[in-house]
């Protein structure tokens, strides 16, 4: 499996969960692999291992993608070990549930904060960085915009600016040859959705009843969506937002 031999991929948030699942998806097609994370080295580094254990090349990138001279930072790091970036997947994200009582201006600028703003920066640093053969740009939103559920309002507003900045984004750097799409995953069994005690009990086994396909999604059931769009098999498709969500 090449599909993506001689790319360059930077995936935001890979320390676990999704970003992981797709980092390591990437080097088995043979793209050399930028693992970006935010405060877990040890997670990145483990990566990164992986990677290199099955022959691949990758390397661990700290950054806070809200900030712009971090982003300027990762970009030059990558550029400097890997070379010049193809495809950027902006997978870094927080979620903080409550109801509308519970809201704070501190839960609602680090939500905007990373899973927007930090969205609009990476894909600004990597725009200015794609060649003239152009390049892919993969943003991870959610079906909770469909969903729109009691206690997420800054958490699905986040991922409702995904959706619409990821239309707009591929209207304007498609003249220069750069694909911007969505993924939107189900509730996916992760590090963080253990944690928040989403993946189990009574929460989980109702969402699983619900999914046609009768189960929670796991990182491994995004990754390989990511693959084909990152891929040159996806040259024609820009601007959709695909739900990967075994139909819920």
């Amino acid at each position: 499996m090449t599909r993506l031999s001689g790319k360059i991929a930077l995936v935001t948030g890979a320390s676990k969960g999704i970003g992981a699942g797709i980092a390591l998806a990437f080097a088995k097609e043979r793209a050399k692999v930028a693992v970006n994370y935010a405060s877990s080295r040890e997670g990145a580094d483990k990566v990164v291992a992986q990677i290199a254990a099955k022959g691949g090349q990758a390397v661990a990138v700290r950054g806070d993608v809200s900030k712009k001279a971090d982003v300027e930072r990762i970009f030059s790091e990558v550029t400097s070990v890997l070379g010049p970036v193809d495809v950027l997947v902006n997978n870094a994200g927080v979620y903080e549930m409550g109801p509308l009582s519970d809201i704070t201006e501190e839960s609602f600028h680090r939500q905007f904060g990373i899973n927007v703003l930090g969205m609009l920066l990476a894909s600004q640093a990597a725009a200015a960085q794609f060649g003239p053969d152009g390049g892919s740009i993969i943003n991870i939103g959610s079906i909770v915009t469909r969903l729109n559920m009691p206690g997420s309002a800054i958490y699905t507003a986040t991922k409702a600016s995904v959706d619409s900045i990821t239309r707009i984004l591929a209207k304007e750097l498609g003249p220069k040859k750069v694909r911007v799409n969505a993924l939107n995953p189900g509730l996916i069994v992760t590090e963080g959705t253990q944690t928040a005690g989403f993946a189990e009990g009574d929460m989980a086994q109702g969402i699983a009843a619900q999914t046609p396909l009768g189960r929670l999604g796991q990182p491994g059931d995004v990754a390989p969506v990511a693959v084909f769009l990152a891929s040159d098999e996806a040259g024609w498709v820009t601007g959709e937002t695909l739900a990967v969500s075994g139909g819920s």
